[in-house]
């Protein structure tokens, strides 16, 4: 299906060109027939050829721009009508700034009234303004083949049927018996019956698809749709809101764009699809500025907007939409480099990659952003190298204390610490049980004192030094602590260490007989504080077996101990 928009000035022939090429009456209200002007979109569709052809017929009084630009907001080709007995006016000037602006690159140009004055002068005046449109002069008794023939040949763009749908409500309903109906162009996607969208807060489920006047199964873009829908009362649904899928569009109020002009007023209206927002503008840049929107709007970078300003009834500026999270700009001279980097981009996805760090595949959806050229890397596509940034926090933290992951995921602002550990280990940090393990080494005076110790215990393996004589040596349980994750003792109970391989050389030693505590501890040259948590940790490892005579045997030599 094509979906077509008309635009031009007011009382140029729109409808009733539209009425000649479908022989429909695409002004749907009383008033509007009444007064032969349009006021509300207006509907109509026929086939041409194999085309199926679907009209959206906009207003071109100037009070109705906005709802013009809801009508023509998301179909990709117009009708642009320019009268032969009135020439170029001011709404055909203001209905081009719109097309200008919204980017819209298909159409037709069509001089009506050709039976009322000499058309050519008209279609010189349109020509200079949009020359890059076919022509067709029409009247009456002439040229509506023509018409049909020029419609059939326009080429329009591929739509992603296969898109989130997002289909602006320019229309709402209750039809008895039916409950709420909403209409609009679909530009993207496909609906079909039974499935589950959001509007608001709100799920809805389809519970009927109309197009062109028939019921449907599923309706792919692009297409004019009415949709039948449960899970919502009329009256909660707005005029500019969206049906969308759910979980796949996030909804803002502050976006970074980029302009087509640098002259903006303050205050202006920010139009798309059938949305109409005000905003409050803060330029940042040559081609920049940020968007602070009333309400909430579902939005993706890439997106397209309007601005006018109402004030002077006139297209203030397009935009295309660059970040619908953007930073905080709270500290002198943010807001010009912020506009410095906007007004540089070229590959959305590298920008958005480089200043937020890291995106997961879900966040691209969210956002609008085609796949990077990066590999994935646990579940996320890293854009920034922030070696630097994890090795600066963590040789801030005591060396003695390894660093939470869930400290250095708040310093660096990440979402969650699986990302910590990722960032953490790119940084050449290990990362054991939920803490970053900063080296293999201790600082100088304890790596002196650890020694010690370790002198000592290859002199008597099984009577480390007690207490008092860790604390001389400035091996508090800290110190301890680290010098067991460096792998230069292994703990087996409070101010009790021993070397790595101490358990390794007590069941080799205590081999072969059955033995008592008392018996282990001769035979290992220990003292009790040593051997019996010695022998409660060969009991977890399964090396010893227990005999009911209260002895103990080495039931498996270990070689592997791990500490």
């Amino acid at each position: 299906m094509h979906v077509i928009a008309t635009a031009g000035h007011v009382d140029h022939g729109k409808s009733t060109l539209v009425r000649m090429l479908t022989g429909m009456q695409p002004d749907r209200w009383e008033e509007e027939r009444r007064r032969g002007l349009t006021i509300g979109l207006g509907f109509a569709w026929t086939t041409i050829g194999d085309t199926e052809f679907a009209f959206v017929d906009v207003p071109g009084h100037e009070r109705f721009v906005g709802t013009m630009m809801a009508g023509v907001g998301p179909v990709p080709a117009v009708m642009f009508v320019v009268a032969a007995d009135g020439g170029w006016m001011p709404q055909s000037a203001e209905h081009l700034a719109v097309l200008d602006a919204l980017r819209v690159r298909h159409g037709i140009l069509v001089i009506t009234r050709a039976d009322l004055a000499d058309p050519e002068p008209a279609l010189r005046q349109a020509r200079h303004h949009i020359p890059h449109f076919p022509s067709v002069v029409v009247s009456p008794e002439h040229g509506i083949e023509e018409l049909r023939t020029a419609l059939a040949r326009l080429r329009l763009p591929e739509p992603d049927t296969e898109a989130d749908v997002r289909l602006w409500i320019d229309r709402s309903f209750t039809i008895e018996g039916a409950g709420t109906v909403v209409t609009g162009t679909l530009a993207a996607g496909t609906i079909s019956l039974g499935d589950e969208l959001v509007v608001g807060s709100r799920t809805v489920h389809v519970k009927g698809i109309h197009t062109l006047g028939r019921q449907a199964q599923s309706v792919s873009a692009v297409a004019r749709i009415a949709v039948n829908l449960r899970g919502v009362e009329r009256s909660a649904i707005r005029h500019g809101d969206a049906l969308r899928t759910p979980d796949a569009w996030a909804e803002t109020t502050v976006v970074d764009v980029r302009l087509t002009s640098s002259k903006l007023a303050q205050n202006l209206v920010l139009h798309i699809g059938s949305a109409a927002v005000p905003v409050h503008v803060r330029p940042l840049g040559t081609h920049a500025a940020r968007l602070r929107l009333r309400t909430p709007l579902p939005l993706r970078i890439g997106d397209r907007v309007v601005l006018r300003d109402p004030g002077r009834h006139e297209i203030a500026a397009g935009a295309d939409v660059l970040d619908i999270d953007p930073p905080p700009l709270t500290r002198r001279g943010e807001a010009r480099r912020r506009g410095a980097d906007l007004d540089s981009a070229t590959d959305l996805t590298a920008f958005h990659l480089t200043h937020k760090g890291f995106l997961r595949p879900d966040d691209l959806r969210r956002l609008g952003l085609p796949k990077p050229d990066v590999p994935l890397t646990d579940g996320w596509y890293i854009g920034t190298d922030r070696t630097a940034a994890v090795k600066s926090e963590v040789d801030k933290w005591d060396p003695l204390n390894p660093m939470p992951l869930e400290a250095l995921r708040q310093r660096l602002g990440l979402p969650n610490v699986a990302l910590a550990a990722t960032f953490a280990r790119r940084a050449g940090f290990k990362v054991h049980e939920g803490r970053i393990v900063t080296s293999e080494r201790l600082p100088a005076g304890i790596q002196h004192s650890v020694d010690e110790v370790v002198a000592h215990l290859r002199e008597t393996p099984f009577r480390p030094p007690d207490a008092d004589r860790l604390r001389e040596l400035g091996l508090g349980p800290k110190e301890l602590a680290a010098a067991v994750r460096t792998g230069a003792l292994v703990k087996i109970a409070d101010n009790v260490v021993l070397l790595p391989d101490a358990l390794d050389q007590a069941a080799k030693t205590l081999s072969g007989t059955p033995f008592t505590p008392t018996q282990a501890k001769q035979a290992l040259g220990s003292t009790r504080r040593v051997v019996i948590p010695l022998l409660e940790r060969l009991d977890a490892r399964g090396v010893t077996e227990h005999h009911p005579d209260g002895t103990r045997t080495i039931c498996q030599p270990r070689v592997d101990w791990v500490p």
